[in-house]
């Protein structure tokens, strides 16, 4: 942890990623802790994500350190970034998409591959079903959850939006269990709290997951290094479940 805050350091501001950064690496830590003490964990989510802004703000920068604090800190085996764009993905006629993506993803393997623009995957018009596009972006997509590599999407905020929103994919887990506070009854309570009627309407069950990802990289925060109580190293509580919450509404 020590030379991860080292690293970060370096990086002015953005002090939400950086506190994404150390739940990450406390989440590595614990993993590990658990895995001492013979007990089974399965694999974690890829930390994939997400930079929107305008040209000039760092998203690149930003990629290339997450490399190197991701390999840090175990996520990855190495720390290089792979930069790619459009053309390195999208062929010129039929059949030629699918192989030029899974060229450059198998090419990625163990890496960050940084997708730059990649609003530009998406065509402008529904109907314009010549652009191959969505294709190369379903390439990608399909090996997110295969843990090999993390993916970032990079672009404009309001073009990068409609990425996000064109895949319902994009809106392994350690063995955890609930506190006896955390009744069927006090849950539906905190979400009816913490969320809005739209996020309930449009997530429904698919709620459930990132929460409990979420509540689960909680834990891992609150929890001390030395801690030997291997009860409580996989046991979610209410503060958990909301914490959860909150990172869920932002």
């Amino acid at each position: 942890m020590a030379e991860l805050e080292a690293a970060m350091s370096n990086i002015v501001g953005l002090q939400d990623l950086k506190m994404q950064l150390r739940r990450w690496a406390r989440c590595m830590l614990f993993d590990e802790k658990l895995c001492a003490f013979g007990l089974s964990i399965a694999q974690r989510r890829p930390p994939h994500m997400a930079f929107l802004g305008n040209p000039g703000t760092g998203k690149t920068m930003v990629a290339r350190l997450l490399g190197k604090l991701l390999h840090l800190v175990g996520v990855l085996p190495t720390d290089k970034v792979t930069e790619v764009q459009r053309t390195d993905l999208v062929g010129e006629f039929v059949g030629h998409t699918g192989p030029k993506t899974r060229l450059e993803i198998t090419e990625a393997e163990g890496e960050i591959i940084f997708v730059d623009e990649a609003y530009r995957l998406i065509p402008m018009q529904k109907a314009d079903d010549k652009d191959y596009g969505l294709e190369a972006l379903e390439e990608i997509m399909s090996v997110m959850d295969s843990g090999k590599l993390v993916v970032i999407f990079a672009g404009y905020s309001e073009p990068m939006k409609r990425v996000i929103q064109s895949n319902e994919g994009f809106s392994g887990r350690r063995i955890t269990k609930l506190h006896p506070s955390c009744s069927i009854e006090a849950i539906a309570g905190l979400i009816d709290k913490e969320t809005t009627e739209k996020q309930r309407r449009e997530m429904n069950g698919g709620l459930i997951d990132p929460l409990l990802a979420n509540a689960r990289e909680n834990l891992d925060l609150r929890l001390d290094f030395d801690c030997s109580d291997t009860d409580g190293l996989v046991t979610l509580t209410m503060e958990d479940m909301k914490a959860g919450l909150q990172l869920l509404s932002r």
